[in-house]
């Protein structure tokens, strides 16, 4: 397998700055740019599988598990206008395929049996049930009509952790092939989280690059507030400086961090004020060679990001926020080497 590089962040943080310097390299390829991927951490992705059957699992948890992993894959699979999805082109049509054969090597039995999960009533159900109780009162109790239930079939899996991961790794290899990673090496915007990363080695080899990019909090909270939803983005952050903070934190604190050399950390404005410096490392975290860079400056141009740096500095309105975040968030502010000349009109 050639390299995958994986640019993450916190959300907001210019991760897609790594995606554009790559993919300036001859040899790395981002088919959809800054699509994220996210069927391995997004709600009943592959990690919430893993975390349902590997601790406190019994039977109603790991078919719960299963079930909702399964609808999960078949909406990304097939909802084309879902952004994080349409699988079946941003993967290919294997995608549904190699996932149930994946459930199917982990599945322990499957069952007609029932309990009280699968008997949640719905809208559909209730309309069966009454059904089922005119056939009940005309056949003088003669003819019983079918339970609804949610599904049909319980889907029991317990494996064992080995079991789990080495399936795991036979899945991934699948869709890795599937997208031509053996022949080429590729960029998959957001495929893991910082907050995921103590997961790496349990699915990955060392093929998988990943580079972390975190920014100013300063720049996070006024871009979100004054840029993104200012313009019609939704952006799950608070509004209130208050409660960002206390958000952010905790955002940042939850994260167990996990060290690897396949693993690179960056800030956001390192890659624009120590462009080289920055540069190298990536170069380096992915054996890439100076004569590789076709395109420099072609897709990411640190005289132009530098435009989305220092925002903090841009308006006095702002100062009263910006200095909450300064005294709550102060582990986590950029140590910027000169103060940028505000720019209003560039940066708005």
């Amino acid at each position: 397998m050639k390299n995958i590089l994986i640019p993450t962040g916190y959300m907001s943080s210019g991760s897609s700055a790594v995606t554009n310097i790559v993919s300036e390299f001859d040899g790395y390829f981002a088919d959809y740019g800054t699509h994220e991927y996210v069927f391995l951490h997004c709600p009943n992705g592959l990690f919430d599988l893993e975390d349902k059957l590997l601790v406190g699992n019994n039977a109603i948890r790991s078919d719960e598990a299963m079930h909702s992993f399964h609808n999960t894959m078949k909406m990304l699979y097939n909802k084309k206008y879902w952004w994080v999805g349409h699988y079946n082109e941003t993967f290919g049509k294997d995608f549904l395929k190699y996932t149930e054969e994946f459930m199917e090597s982990i599945t322990t039995l499957k069952t007609t049996q029932y309990w009280y999960y699968q008997e949640n009533t719905n809208f559909r159900m209730a309309i069966r049930l009454t059904w089922n109780r005119i056939l009940k009162l005309v056949t003088m109790n003669k003819v019983k009509g079918k339970k609804p239930l949610l599904y049909p079939e319980m889907w029991l899996a317990i494996p064992t952790a080995e079991e789990f991961y080495d399936a795991s790794k036979v899945y991934l290899d699948k869709l890795f092939h599937m997208i031509g990673n053996d022949k080429r090496a590729l960029i998959l915007d957001q495929f893991l989280l910082p907050f995921n990363l103590h997961r790496y080695e349990n699915y990955f080899n060392d093929h998988i690059k990943v580079v972390v990019v975190e920014r100013d909090p300063r720049d996070v909270f006024l871009l979100n507030k004054y840029v993104h939803i200012a313009s019609g983005e939704s952006v799950p952050y608070p509004t209130d400086v208050v409660h960002f903070c206390k958000y952010y934190k905790r955002m940042r604190e939850s994260e167990k961090v996990f060290d690897n050399p396949n693993i690179l950390r960056l800030n956001f404005e390192s890659l624009i004020y120590d462009y080289d410096a920055s540069l190298q490392k990536i170069m380096n975290l992915l054996e890439l060679d100076e004569s590789a860079h076709v395109r420099k400056y072609e897709s990411f141009n640190p005289d132009i990001s530098i435009n989305n740096t220092q925002v903090f500095t841009n308006r006095v309105e702002y100062e009263a926020e910006v200095k909450v975040i300064e005294h709550e968030l102060s582990d986590y502010l950029f140590d910027f080497p000169y103060e940028r000349e505000a720019n209003q009109k560039v940066t708005f």
